[in-house]
């Protein structure tokens, strides 16, 4: 197994990964960090508000399961959100706390005295952001970002540049903005930001490579969802160089999201082969807080921590989802703190019955009680549009034995 990359006890994915010819395109760096914003990017969801205590609970199972950044919040937006960051940069977790700023010295000044150890500095860069809502060019921007990043720097602030809309900027605004930057006030990292995530991952994958060439700094990704593309971008972005990615649990944020940091994760670890320090058995612990706290209901199938993602209705193959789920599953569900389950309906085959006989501790029924059970798990599954309850099948079961069936 150890010559199999693709394959290990806790997950199975495409050898076509692992060819040359794709390996090869890749430039990967050694190391790859996560960001995560779902206290502040994911609390803007709307209808979304996190207080103090929710923040902190968030932050403290996010430093458990491994997260290198945690961006806390936005301290200028209410006083409580500044004592949030305060109360969690009090925490000494292993992870770097990082604020949201506008490109003004107080916003900068407000980061250092709640405590952060970075700040992420807001400006537009956008085609759209510039023409019609602020009206203003490359050369405004760059005017109101030396004086923020200049700060940051002197105060011992890691200062991550992040010119929003990055991916509708006109190229010789963006270059204009970044050659400026670098030659008056260089910050730590720049983001590149598809704030409305309407980007190809190859054109994703240039504009990193674009911005490392014209700035020779790191580069770190933010992406949104809006075509169903986040993840598949992030995941872009570091092969093509970027060393941090942004993402929020459970895919939360603006709109259709952020880039799930979840699905982020396991993706630099199953796919990338990336040694990354997560738990991934504390992801549905994690993810189910996040759900708590915040009020907004997940998918039943959302990808990673949805609850019926290993739950199988149709009878090919039922068997296997215990006995070897890897057989079923890219990945095995314990990997991810999870487990594999099955249920009864409308799609369901003997073999079906017969693993919820032993799963429920219900004794054997013969070929033709089978049968009969099954014919009757159909019929119900079709009236009722739905699945069969545990209850309804020990019915059925109890009905069977007593030839009622």
């Amino acid at each position: 197994m150890s010559n199999m990359p693709w394959r290990s006890d806790h997950y199975w994915t495409s050898p076509y990964n692992h060819l040359p010819e794709v390996r090869n395109a890749l430039s990967l760096p050694p190391k790859v960090i996560l960001h995560d914003a779902t206290l502040r990017d994911g609390e803007q969801t709307p209808g979304v508000v996190l207080r103090k205590e929710d923040k902190i609970e968030i932050a403290i199972l996010l430093d458990r399961f491994g997260i290198e950044r945690i961006e806390a919040g936005m301290p200028a937006v209410a006083s409580e959100d500044a004592e949030a960051i305060r109360e969690i940069s009090r925490l000494k977790l292993k992870a770097k706390i990082f604020a949201f700023a506008r490109a003004t010295v107080g916003d900068i000044e407000l980061a250092k005295e709640v405590g952060a150890d970075g700040v992420v500095i807001e400006v537009p860069i956008g085609q759209p952001k510039l023409e019609y809502q602020f009206r203003w060019t490359w050369r405004d921007v760059l005017d109101k970002s030396l004086g923020s990043i200049k700060r940051a720097r002197e105060i011992g602030l890691t200062a991550v540049f992040f010119p929003y809309d990055t991916t509708r900027s006109k190229p010789e605004d963006l270059e204009n903005l970044l050659k400026g930057v670098m030659n008056e006030a260089p910050p730590d990292s720049i983001g590149v930001v598809d704030t409305m995530g309407c980007t190809l991952p190859q054109a994703i994958a240039y504009l990193v490579q674009r911005v490392k060439k014209l700035t020779g700094l790191p580069v770190e990704i933010h992406t949104h969802n809006d075509l169903g593309l986040g993840v598949a971008n992030s995941l872009m972005a570091a092969a093509a160089g970027a060393t941090v990615i942004h993402g929020c649990v459970n895919g939360m944020g603006e709109r259709t999201g952020n880039a799930a940091i979840e699905e982020v994760a396991l993706g630099l670890k199953v796919l990338y082969q990336l040694n990354v320090p997560y738990k991934f058995e504390m992801l549905p612990e994690l993810s189910q807080c996040v759900r708590t706290r915040t009020g907004f209901p997940l998918a039943p199938n959302k990808p990673v921590v949805g609850e019926r993602i290993f739950t199988r209705e149709s009878g090919i193959g039922v068997d296997m989802v215990k006995k070897y789920p890897l057989s079923m599953f890219s990945l095995d569900p314990r990997f991810i703190g999870q487990k594999p389950s099955i249920v009864l309906g409308k799609k369901s085959g003997k073999l079906s019955v017969q693993q919820k006989l032993e799963d429920l501790g219900l004794g054997e029924l013969s070929s033709d009680q089978v049968e009969a059970v099954l014919s009757q798990i159909k019929q119900m599954g079709i009236t009722k549009r739905g699945l069969i309850s545990d209850d309804d099948f020990k019915t059925l079961v109890a009905q069977a034995r007593a030839s009622k069936l």
